[in-house]
């Protein structure tokens, strides 16, 4: 189990990375990357979503008949996905007025069908379990990075807090879309470059 949990692991954090290796997500990731404590919450509740739908889907792929998994797979993700919604607007409402839309789009989001159909369907429940968790954790990583990038360029803060120690021109375009599609762009760049010359290396 360690070892299936470490290939999981790497998988879902780099090689398959659901953001700059797969490109899932990116409508969220271009929507709620303009602010880290936006990015933060919105990928600990996909993490959540991810984690336990793919927990759930595995423990009953057994009893799902194959022409209504789909079904079953929206039912299911709908479920957590509306527990995650009414938990940030009881608790976190401003954010939950930033995210908008959003949260409730999870439902939509190919990186959960993706595990759904990829792994949960086909494997058991523990480590289902943790490939949608790390799933979610690899997409949370990125969309922090993005967003840490475009906050303080954008408005000269981080998680809210004024960095007073750095004097600069705040970057208007880091605080519309436009900067997210530029960031995205870069981390995409720069993972195939450095999975490029891996390979190359490998095929020495």
């Amino acid at each position: 189990m360690g070892n299936e949990i470490k290939t999981v692991f790497y998988r879902n954090l780099w090689r398959e990375n659901p953001v700059i290796r797969q490109i899932l997500g990116i409508c969220s990731a271009l929507a709620v990357t303009n602010r880290t404590v936006n990015s933060l919450v919105m990928g600990v509740g996909l993490m959540f979503v991810t984690a336990f739908s793919s927990l759930t889907l595995s423990a009953l792929r057994e009893h799902i008949p194959d022409r209504i998994r789909m079904i079953v797979q929206t039912l299911v993700i709908a479920a957590y996905v509306i527990i995650v919604d009414i938990f940030i607007k009881a608790n976190l409402p401003e954010i939950s007025k930033a995210l908008g839309p959003y949260v409730g789009l999870i439902i939509t989001n190919c990186i959960i069908m993706g595990r759904a159909e990829a792994f949960a369907r086909k494997n058991p429940p523990l480590i289902s379990f943790f490939d949608g968790l790390f799933a979610g954790i690899g997409y949370t990583v990125i969309l922090l990075g993005i967003a840490i990038i475009r906050e303080i360029l954008g408005f000269g803060t981080i998680f809210g807090f004024n960095i007073n120690f750095i004097d600069f021109t705040k970057w208007t375009i880091m605080v519309v879309p436009p900067g997210a599609f530029f960031m995205i762009a870069i981390f995409i760049w720069i993972a195939s470059g450095i999975m490029d010359r891996r390979k190359k290396k490998e095929a020495k």
